[in-house]
């Protein structure tokens, strides 16, 4: 049984190995506990790393704990930010509470409910699950991709699945980025959306990897 002392060790050497770093004082950095070396030795026992001189590595089981952990935070993180609306600092204290209670049929459920997003509001990787691979959607989707509206309906942008990094710095110079709420008002030829006094068209690629949360009219 995982102490959540332990997942936030975890978390921080997942942190650092995402930068190619593998030391003591860089997983220290990352993680929001102090710890000593009687966790790591303890961890080690576990096998959930592997001390090796001055790096700290993941062994298969703590690199197994350590995606879970990365994922319900970072899932948590896409659900504050995009749906509550919350400052950074509050995300980022919420998410780390979430991160240690989410059970894993309502990790999914977020999951699903927010449409399998891919990257967190800080553009990091989220580790997927198998809802994910399974493509599910069997929870009611209220994140929809854009392309998902009909004339007239309207939805707040909650994040934009990178497909391209062209595609997506475009898109946020054009001033569509999460929380801003955006009015279909034609799909053929192209997507014609309004936001904030501005009319846009947009093909259908670009249109599919917007995600918005559904509402019932244009604020």
């Amino acid at each position: 049984m995982l102490t959540e002392k332990h997942e936030e060790i975890l978390e921080a050497i997942w942190a650092a190995g995402e930068n190619k770093q593998f030391s003591l004082d860089a997983v220290k950095n990352r993680c929001a506990m102090e710890f000593t070396e009687f966790d790591l030795k303890e961890m080690e026992q576990q096998n959930l790393i592997v001390l090796n001189a001055d790096k700290i590595l993941f062994s298969a089981l703590g690199k197994g704990h350590a995606e879970l952990v990365i994922r319900r935070h970072r899932l948590a993180e896409v659900l504050v930010n995009s749906i509550l609306q919350l400052k950074n600092t509050e995300m980022e204290e919420i998410a780390c509470k979430m991160e240690h209670s989410l059970i894993p049929e309502v990790e999914e459920s977020i999951c699903i409910l927010l449409g399998h997003p891919e990257i967190c509001p800080d553009g990091k990787d989220i580790p997927k699950g198998k809802c994910c691979n399974r493509g599910q959607s069997n929870v009611t989707n209220t994140v929809v991709p854009l392309s998902a509206l009909k004339p007239g309906e309207s939805g707040k942008i909650t994040f934009i699945k990178p497909a391209s990094h062209d595609n997506l710095h475009r898109l946020l110079s054009l001033g569509l980025q999460p929380g801003v709420q955006v009015l279909v008002h034609a799909i053929s030829p192209a997507y014609c959306v309004k936001f904030d006094n501005i009319e846009l068209a947009l093909d259908k690629d670009l249109a599919d990897n917007i995600f918005v949360w559904k509402v019932n009219k244009p604020g």
